[in-house]
């Protein structure tokens, strides 16, 4: 028989020396003279006694029940493995040290005073999450330990990469000329291929949903010899760590001062399952991995190498090594004591660097000495710094790309925009990049014809697709003014109150919308006083009336400025201008020539250049007669020379493409309604003309980006005034 669950209540009467209980067990022990028993007392020997003395009632109302055999010992005094243990002391450990990361390392690359690893919120998620709880249990990352060489390792994780096309785009950028040992064009490796296919690697992830990006570069890059063999070692090894195969290919660049290799892997693991990689160890464990292959390869960094590279940091304008082991060893007064210290004979050597860095700072304003030996630290030192590192690098990238170009421009004539130029800028494509590489947007070098040289960093790519080294564009901010939809409703309101049903009557009566959809016109217009109403400027009162202020075009002009001034760029002329000089198209040195007003043109940098392009097309405008130069000097130019050119060069270009098609050209004219499907687009120096197929013939008309959607699609356009009113219809889903 199992033991009883807890202590009978007669034994429980018995121990506590009471009479309470039921009335059989008060009887049981008056009749048998039980003595009263301690808590100490051996129960067994009080059940024993009294057992013979029941009757048999006594049994009929006392019945124990048998419970599963176990023990009633407390879980709390279960014994702990010793993993469990310590891995608790570590998290608590980490918790008290506030899981910083940083340490205090010296100039020196000494570790700091704490060497605990972050554990962030992904430590006990993802792929790797074992080999970062087995650096909470040891001393912490490698990288950080002396004599370890440093690398920089930055990653991005991008969403639906495949989809949205931001794949194919990044692999692009990454493999485009200039970027390899010799100056041409990327090479794209994998693990197993010395030229890899972009495009199968491309479809693999296509439906992934999320795509890494890494750029790897090791401070010795240039030193490693073979750095396509060392990112493939760099790869065996994650996959080690994190369990898998990964998908990846990589591109090495020597485009800069410091080599460095890109590294794209597709978002699936050997399993087909989503690839899901811890934080920390996408933080720190890929720059440990690294920091162990170089370091393994060049050996460790020596104190005369590491004494080295610290000297020469001292007159930079950029926050340094020492800059920030001196802000880690800041007293809580703000003071840092620099005093000279006879026993720490090696610490002079940090003291030495240190006072020389500060000798620097203080002449930037940065630093004070208020009594000797200590010193004091400016709030603004690290922000400051940073930004002198980024203009310095923003300075000396310009002057590398228009040194490229064989142009030597005076510094004082580089312009870096942080916001949205106020002034437009027009001007020559010098350079293109993405302004982090890891991500989407673009930076532009732009060569203004103000003779200024022009850096504008987050531009979309979508908006200068068309745009090449050597495009003339224009780039400004956005038209604040009143929108021609807020002057048509302020044009209908009545006493302060708008009817759709009368601008719908209006619009019928005037005739003027494209392809008779008044419809959609009106609707047009409802749409933006429901996106005013939302911030109550307008105030709907019915269907058919709104309510308008006698300010609304103000108000409502005042609304999209406070939504953020954004980059409005236009493409002028996707040619050089070498090739609009002698091209038989309207070009944008044309149309500067026969601009009126008073000339932009600054006579010194791309301006002069642009003042030089366009006296060369006004004689050669002279040479075929569109133009003619007066006894006087004074050149006339034709009326109609600009639709001129353009018609010239479109009769040219469709018969150029009718040799490649089974359909004859055909010209449209002015007034004209032009239907079919549209196939494509051809670029030339009058600007991007779509090419829209009929049954028996083609046509070229001028582009307009509402029409990309509808690639291989039926269209209809007017075609008036060297333009096109397409008329996409209502019944497409969208209303112009």
């Amino acid at each position: 028989m199992g033991p009883i669950r807890g202590p009978s209540p007669c034994l429980h009467t018995v121990w506590g020396g009471t009479v309470a209980g039921p009335a059989w067990c008060r009887e049981a022990r008056q009749s048998q003279s039980l003595p009263r028993y301690s808590r100490h007392s051996s129960p067994k020997s009080a059940f024993s006694g009294g057992s013979a003395a029941m009757s048999a009632d006594d049994d009929n109302r006392f019945r124990p029940k048998h419970g599963r055999i176990r023990s009633d010992a407390s879980k709390a005094g279960q014994g702990k493995s010793f993993l469990t243990k310590v891995r608790k002391i570590a998290r608590q450990q980490g918790a008290a040290s506030g899981r910083t990361s940083r340490g205090n390392a010296g100039v020196s690359g000494k570790p700091g005073r704490n060497g605990t690893v972050a554990s962030g919120w992904g430590v006990k998620r993802g792929r790797g999450a074992a080999f970062v709880r087995s650096r909470n249990l040891s001393n912490g990352w490698s990288h950080r330990q002396p004599g370890s060489r440093r690398v920089i390792v930055k990653s991005r994780s991008v969403r639906a990469a495949g989809k949205s096309g931001k794949a194919a785009a990044h692999l692009r950028y990454i493999q485009r000329d200039g970027t390899s040992r010799d100056g041409e064009r990327g090479r794209l490796y994998s693990a197993t291929e010395d030229r890899a296919d972009g495009n199968a690697f491309l479809d693999r992830g296509k439906d992934d949903r999320h795509q890494f990006r890494f750029i790897v570069s090791p401070e010795d890059a240039a030193d490693i010899e073979d750095l396509t063999g060392h990112t493939r070692d760099l790869m065996r090894q994650l996959e080690a760590d994190l369990a898998t195969k990964l998908d990846w290919v990589a591109v090495n660049h020597f485009n800069t001062g410091h080599p460095h290799v890109h590294v794209i892997v597709n978002g699936r693991d050997d399993l087909g399952e989503d690839l899901v990689i811890n934080g920390d160890y996408l933080a720190n464990g890929v720059r440990e991995r690294a920091s162990e292959l170089a370091t393994l390869e060049l050996g460790p960094v020596t104190e005369i190498e590491q004494r080295r590279k610290l000297t020469a940091e001292i007159d930079q304008d950029r926050f340094t090594r020492i800059d920030r082991a001196m802000l880690n060893e800041v007293a809580e007064d703000g003071r840092l004591d620099l005093r000279y210290a006879p026993d720490d004979l090696h610490g002079q050597e940090d003291r030495t660097l240190r006072i020389r860095r500060l000798g620097k700072l203080e002449k930037m304003g940065l630093a004070t000495e208020p009594s000797p030996g200590v010193w004091e630290l400016s709030d603004r030192l690290e922000p400051t710094l940073r930004e002198m590192g980024e203009r310095g690098d923003i300075v000396r990238t310009l002057q590398k790309v228009m040194r490229a170009e064989g142009h030597d421009r005076d510094p004082l004539s580089f312009q870096i925009h942080d916001v949205v130029p106020a002034t437009p800028i027009v001007g020559r494509v010098v350079d293109k990049h993405l302004s982090d590489e890891l991500g989407e947007n673009l930076t532009m070098v732009i060569d203004g014809i103000d003779g200024r040289t022009h850096y504008i960093s987050g531009v979309d790519q979508a908006k200068v697709a068309d745009a090449r080294i050597g495009s003339v564009i224009e780039i400004g901010a956005t038209d604040a003014g009143p929108r021609p939809a807020d002057r048509a409703i302020a044009g209908i309101a009545e006493d302060g109150i708008y009817r759709p049903s009368r601008h719908l009557e209006q619009a019928r009566f005037d005739g003027r919308v494209p392809g008779g959809d008044y419809e959609g016109f009106v609707d047009a217009h409802v749409r933006r006083l429901e996106a005013l109403r939302r911030t109550g400027i307008v105030e709907r009162i019915d269907a058919d009336q709104w309510r308008i202020p006698q300010d609304f075009e103000t108000r409502a002009a005042a609304h999209d400025a406070g939504q953020g001034r954004q980059l409005n760029i236009r493409v002028l002329s996707t040619f050089d201008l070498e090739t609009q000089i002698t091209a038989d198209g309207s070009t944008w040195l044309d149309r500067k020539l026969v601009g009126r007003g008073p000339s932009d043109v600054a006579p010194a940098g791309f301006g002069q250049d642009v003042s030089q392009a366009m006296d060369r097309r006004r004689e050669r405008l002279i040479e075929q007669s569109d133009a003619t130069r007066q006894q006087n000097g004074r050149v006339l130019y034709r009326s109609d020379l600009l639709s001129t050119l353009e018609a010239r060069e479109v009769a040219r270009a469709g018969a150029e493409l009718a040799a490649t098609r089974p359909m004859p050209f055909r010209a449209a004219g002015d007034g004209e309604t032009v239907s079919g499907t549209f196939t494509g687009t051809v670029q030339l120096t009058s600007g991007k003309f779509a090419i829209v197929e009929e049954r028996h013939e083609f046509t070229l008309v001028p582009w307009r980006p509402v029409i990309d959607r509808q690639l291989g699609r039926e269209v209809t356009g007017i075609v008036q005034g060297g333009s096109v009113s397409w008329q996409l219809g209502r019944q497409k889903g969208l209303g112009l």
